[in-house]
């Protein structure tokens, strides 16, 4: 509304006045008009993919974005909870929302797999759980049997929506390969009911998190068994800071320089994605046993929520179905 409003006010107020006026309110009125124009394109953008979801998360406010948890309360369905993970390994504490599927109040003893869903960048999880439908679908998927009933796990990856940390262990920065493999593993398995041991542990993650799931399976085959990448890429696209980005951070890299470990990976992407496209198919020609891909492909849509969300469900039915079942002790 400041926006049309200033628009109208510049055409209104042009030639009124006399000339020693228009030199004060004509810039004023120009920098208005370009100011909210700017100010209604962020606040767009924004809420396409959940940065900041909070003013108090826009002012610097940590442990904000923790407050803003959507309300997911459909008969019959899972829960979303908010919580908050103060990583001992890493020294990093950042908010983690978690799906708890509806089976899991009916039966407390039971233990279920876990997917750990990564975010892309700029963003935060909670365009998982606003643009991508996260909840709902996971519901649908557990409710038409496609899905085993499981714990979903949604962290954030990055202290501070503007620094891009792409799941790594920054050298003079925030640990958060460590944050995402070993703290939140160890905040689930003491507060929820989430299964341990081998073939339990899977990812999935768009964009950035595509690229994460792949690179947090090959480097941590021990912690999951599986994972799915929804459009991303095979390398981090950031300087590390000891030049690994090249090595051992780059998924390519990894595949034709180190053994390859026994773990599942689904990549999928839009064909008109190019990027994507071209880090999916390296990615799926450098797979040998004892790993195995399967990859999925549209022909349109491009690298964008609408994608994403038409890929989650196949995506998660598919790691359900290379990850344990929920079981009793």
């Amino acid at each position: 509304m400041l926006a049309v409003a200033a628009a109208v006010a510049l055409g209104w107020a042009w030639d009124r006045g006399n000339c020693r006026s228009r030199l004060l309110y004509r810039p004023a009125l120009l920098a208005l008009c370009l100011i909210s124009a700017a100010a209604t394109g962020l606040v767009w953008l924004n809420r396409q993919v959940d940065t900041y979801p909070t003013w108090a998360s826009l002012v610097g406010a940590k442990a904000a974005a923790a407050e803003a948890v959507p309300v997911h309360d459909r008969p019959g369905g899972g829960r979303i909870l908010s919580l908050t993970v103060a990583g001992a390994a890493s020294g990093l504490t950042m908010p983690m929302y978690v799906y708890l599927p509806a089976d899991a109040e009916q039966h407390g003893e039971r233990r279920y797999p876990v997917i750990e869903a990564l975010h892309g960048y700029p963003g935060s999880p909670l365009q998982w759980l606003n643009k991508l439908g996260a909840a709902e679908i996971l519901d649908r998927e557990i409710a038409s049997g496609r899905m085993a009933p499981t714990v979903v796990l949604f962290p954030y990856q990055t202290p501070r929506p503007s620094l891009d940390t792409e799941c790594t262990n920054l050298v003079g920065g925030p640990q958060t390969e460590t944050f995402l493999t070993v703290d939140v593993p160890a905040f689930a398995k003491t507060r929820l009911p989430v299964r341990t041991g081998p073939g339990t542990w899977g990812l999935i993650g768009y964009s950035a998190g595509g690229y994460c799931a792949t690179s947090l399976l090959l480097r941590h085959p021990g912690q999951y068994a599986a994972a799915a990448s929804l459009s991303g890429y095979s390398g981090p696209g950031i300087a590390v800071g000891d030049g690994s980005e090249h090595t051992t951070y780059d998924n390519a890299w990894r595949l034709r320089h180190l053994p390859v470990p026994a773990v599942a990976l689904y990549l999928a992407s839009a064909r008109t994605d190019r990027a994507a496209m071209r880090g999916t198919t390296a990615i799926a020609d450098l797979v040998r046993a004892p790993m195995s891909v399967t990859t999925a492909f549209v022909r349109t849509g491009g690298h964008n929520a609408g994608t994403w969300r038409a890929m989650e469900p196949p995506a998660f039915a598919w790691l359900s179905q290379h990850l344990a079942r929920p079981t009793t002790p």
